[in-house]
């Protein structure tokens, strides 16, 4: 596959039974080499991808850009979408979602080096470094326990809580029942807590 059209305005119809069952022979025929079909996969799943996508940047240009890079990681791995681990949107939301924190963490790793290097042309007060150094190694002792998720449980809470969902939407992108949603979010916040060691997790 050579290229990818515009991200589409319309939204793709929300998941049923049969409509995931649809999606997912598409990609498994797509992991056989047909363009149409993954072309047709493609135009049903676009805006959520996309919509996604600009949730976590906050940017529509990154955001496209995402969409496509993940898209293109779909063509080139879609043998290897199993449908008894999630639906082929679930799969195609957790690339999509990945490849945007990458994106954030990449912003701000370099971020990071610029304001480093503006601090060596300047005296920089000593509580401020300190804060700095203690915020980095906040954000280290996050990103570890997410890391210490199961996989279901760290893509619930990244998307209620990176990508700013609600329940009912987690829900809705990773063909769940709203009450496992719920479940797996709390489940994740509570193992996060302890992982950090900081107070009880409040109900939702």
């Amino acid at each position: 596959m050579t290229h990818l059209r515009s991200v589409p305005s319309d939204p793709a119809p929300e998941g049923g039974g049969s409509v995931g069952a649809h999606l997912a022979d598409l990609l498994k025929r797509a992991g056989r080499g047909d363009e149409s079909a993954f072309a047709e996969w493609y135009d049903a799943t676009a805006a959520r991808a996309f919509g996604l996508a600009v949730r976590v940047l906050r940017d529509r240009a990154q955001a496209e850009e995402v969409t496509q890079e993940a898209y293109l990681e779909c063509w080139r791995h879609s043998t290897r979408f199993d449908p008894a681990k999630g639906s082929a949107v679930s799969w195609l939301l957790t690339i999509v979602h990945r490849k945007a924190v990458d994106r954030v963490r990449s912003a701000e790793a370099s971020g990071r080096r610029d304001e480093a290097y503006s601090q060596k042309e300047h005296t920089v007060e000593h509580d401020s470094t300190a804060e700095a150094a203690a915020a980095s190694l906040e954000a280290a002792r996050v990103r570890a326990a997410l890391d210490d998720l199961t996989l279901k449980q760290r893509q619930a809470v990244e998307l209620a809580f990176l990508g700013g969902y609600t329940h009912t939407e987690v829900a809705s992108m990773l063909d769940l029942p709203i009450g496992t949603a719920k479940t797996r979010i709390r489940d994740g916040l509570i193992r996060l807590r302890d992982a950090l060691g900081v107070g009880e997790v409040a109900e939702a």
